[in-house]
């Protein structure tokens, strides 16, 4: 699931004026006595072994989902799956699955009572998650069968293999610039643009956007890599290159647990911490466990600064976009692809 990023080394001349909300970071501080424990990952032999359980189910899924995706099977029933298939392999999802077409880049989630089917070109992005240790992975498709798709297809997905091959040469010595200067020649080497103003992250403990990011251009950080956890997602389009907010996603996660009012509010309050802690979570999964209700406590939430909703990320130009996405550990001086 990507990071929205401001600033930064940009191809051509474009309007950044970006709003803060898209960020979708936890920022939490420390003295506040209702804050969310988030506990840093530090790579033991345990969390390694999570690590490795949850990209080994990821893997799986990803099979499983190239069995699955067809056009016009509802998002609703393709999301639905997905996550089934991710619990019933023994791990949960890091966050909804993100279903985005052609020029939605990222954060379309479908809504319970979502009729949309699958068409165009299709992103799929997915997370699974063993006890907070997060696998973070993402692929697109061609619904169309065309073959401007599928030449988009191939320099995201090249770009990412590029980017991999240079960390897994690097290992501790990659620097962010460097990743982000491979991703941006490879994708305009084969006619296309990197959206710039995505990225990649690091990944941590029931976070998936754990502070670093990983950029898709120069951006002239020359902060090297150190041992933890990371997923690198190139976006290619044919667009501007850049993303703007859209519509909310229904995408929310918590920034803080705090005290309010309304007794079912509370309730529905306590099952996001319990369940989800920081990590992203769906409206449609708790119309699931509440009815229709919980939309109004979410909203509520919302409104008192409790919960964030991630807004979609569109195209700037309204141009077609397709993502690849693996994440990663370094640890003991080598480099490990989980998914």
């Amino acid at each position: 699931m990507t990071e929205k990023q401001y600033g930064g080394a940009t191809r051509r001349k474009v309007n950044s004026s970006l709003t803060s909300d898209a960020q979708g970071k936890i920022d939490l501080i420390k003295k506040n006595p209702n804050e969310l424990e988030i506990i840093s990952c530090s790579l033991t032999e345990e969390k390694i072994k999570n690590y490795k359980k949850a990209g080994e189910i990821a893997k799986q899924v990803k099979e499983f989902i190239r069995k699955l995706v067809k056009p016009q099977i509802p998002l609703i029933e393709l999301a639905e799956k997905i996550e089934a298939e991710i619990n019933k392999l023994g791990a949960k999802p890091a966050f909804p699955t993100n279903l985005s077409i052609n020029e939605i880049a990222a954060h379309y989630t479908p809504s319970y009572e979502d009729k949309t089917p699958a068409h165009g070109l299709l992103k799929i992005d997915f997370g699974v998650h063993v006890n907070g240790a997060i696998a973070d992975t993402a692929m697109t498709f061609d619904l169309e069968n065309k073959e401007e798709n599928k030449k988009l297809i191939n320099a995201s997905e090249s770009a990412l293999a590029e980017a991999i091959e240079h960390v897994k040469n690097s290992k501790e010595k990659s620097k962010l610039n460097e990743i982000g200067s491979k991703i941006k020649i490879k994708i305009e080497s084969l006619g296309f643009y990197p959206i710039i103003n995505l990225s990649g992250h690091s990944l941590d403990d029931y976070q998936i956007h754990a502070g670093l990011t990983i950029p898709n251009c120069d951006n002239s950080n020359t902060k090297e890599l150190e041992q933890g956890a990371f997923a690198i997602e190139p976006f290619a389009t044919t667009g501007l290159g850049e993303v703007f907010e859209g519509k909310p996603s229904g995408i929310f996660n918590m920034q803080k647990f705090s005290n309010t009012r309304d007794s079912f509010t509370r309730k529905v309050l306590q099952f996001i911490h319990e369940n989800y802690k920081t990590l992203p979570f769906a409206s449609r999964w708790l119309v699931k466990e509440f009815g229709t209700r919980a939309l109004t406590s979410l909203a509520l939430l919302k409104q008192q600064g409790i919960l964030h909703e991630y807004p979609q990320l569109i195209e700037k130009s309204k141009a077609k976009v397709s993502q690849a996405e693996d994440s990663f550990i370094i640890y003991n001086g080598k480099v490990e692809v989980l998914t």
